[in-house]
């Protein structure tokens, strides 16, 4: 399936990202790519979600691993429905589908859940400021890295954002609807949400 507008699209933002590509910014956002793979989301979720339970904060650690093992679930089901190639310089190591990006995705994830979940608990409202800012940036670095480096065209990381806000919001409507269940269980007991 094409879409002439799309793929135009893609053509103009990849000219723009990789235009003038050099020896260090390929280092670079190899390295971006790396911190932000989905191996590596993985384990930032864990290692979250162990911070969360050791204060605490049970089910919220909970919610975080449960995004982000759905999530990623989902989004390997989508990425193999909808099936599309990646870009054809790719890199060797890529495999796989191009759409959703999982980088993008699990990324998403990471940072939802330092959004919601553990910025509200700094004290200093210039340190959420500063904390939410940084996020944001980081989820752009991991979404031009994957483009910079030819993984993924530029509508496969918006659109990696997108379905990953689209799970946000139906595991947040989850969150509501049963953390006060959840928190009545024995493994849940006194958590702090």
């Amino acid at each position: 399936m094409r879409f002439g507008f799309i793929d135009f699209l893609d053509t103009i933002i990849v000219g723009s990202v990789q235009h003038g590509q050099s020896g260090f910014e390929t280092k670079l956002f190899t390295f971006i790519s790396f911190l932000g793979s989905p191996k590596m989301d993985i384990l930032w979720m864990l290692v979250i979600a162990f911070i969360l339970w050791g204060f605490r904060y049970k089910v919220p650690a909970f919610f975080a691993l449960f995004l982000i093992i759905s999530g990623n679930v989902v989004a390997f089901l989508v990425k193999h429905i909808v099936a599309r190639p990646r870009p054809s310089m790719h890199l060797a190591k890529d495999t796989g589908f191009s759409f959703p990006s999982g980088h993008v995705v699990g990324t998403f994830f990471v940072i939802s859940v330092l959004w919601i979940i553990v910025a509200p608990m700094l004290k200093k409202e210039s340190s959420v400021w500063i904390m939410r800012t940084a996020l944001g940036i980081w989820l752009i670095l991991v979404m031009v890295s994957r483009v910079y480096l030819n993984a993924h065209f530029p509508s496969d990381v918006i659109g990696g954002a997108f379905f990953a806000y689209t799970w946000l919001q139906i595991c947040e409507y989850l969150y509501v609807r049963y953390a006060p269940e959840l928190s009545e269980r024995r493994v849940f007991i006194r958590s702090l949400y």
